[in-house]
């Protein structure tokens, strides 16, 4: 069977539930704020907010405390109107999916993912998302269902937002460009103790 080499992103002794995600998650919203147009300071705004400004100086570089891109998810919902801040999480998500995409995933599996039929590669991607979920889920539980649509759910997801879009363009971002560009993604939540269950569906048909 075909084996992707997605890792996401890693650092030693991190592990599925230990509370940690991947760096992008903060890096690629501060880039994303830096980069909306007539939003000029807005990223030092969130961040401050949050308590980060030391980590839009210096970027951190491995695995980081879920509660850290939480705070500023957080930040960025009251620091801007609600459309504004979904379209920034939107865009930090697609920013990830896109580092993924380059840095994460071995040429030649891109190339061989890109060339099966789609219900194939879908099905792939979804493993290797299953296998690395902790890398974007944190200590939340995450389960894939293949299917058309397929489906992902991240139970307690430490990074519920409105619209679950910061995740959604992360999704859209892998799925457009390795299964099919027309990939369509959905999302519900539904409000548990200690968190959300976020249910995303990837309608890879197109």
């Amino acid at each position: 069977m075909l084996s992707l080499g997605l890792t996401f992103d890693t650092a030693a002794g991190a592990r599925a539930g230990a509370g940690l995600v991947g760096p992008n998650a903060v890096i690629q919203l501060g880039a994303a704020l830096r980069a909306a147009p007539g939003l000029a300071g807005a990223a030092e705004r969130v961040f401050a907010r949050a308590g980060c400004t030391r980590l839009l100086a210096s970027a951190p570089d491995a695995m980081i405390d879920e509660a850290i891109p939480a705070r500023l998810f957080a930040a960025l919902w009251r620091e801007l109107p609600s459309a504004q801040a979904a379209a920034i999480a939107h865009q930090a998500g697609h920013r990830t999916g896109a580092y993924v995409l380059a840095h994460r995933i071995p040429a030649p599996a891109r190339w061989a993912l890109r060339r099966l039929p789609p219900f194939l590669a879908a099905r792939l991607l979804l493993q290797a998302i299953r296998r690395n979920a902790w890398t974007f889920a944190g200590s939340g539980l995450c389960r894939v269902t293949p299917g058309a649509p397929a489906t992902i759910t991240i139970s307690r997801n430490p990074l519920a937002m409105p619209g679950g879009v910061w995740h959604v363009g992360v999704f859209e971002c892998l799925f457009r460009a390795l299964v099919n560009e027309g990939t369509q993604i959905g999302h519900a939540a539904d409000v548990v103790a200690g968190g959300r269950d976020c249910r995303f569906t990837i309608d890879w048909r197109g």
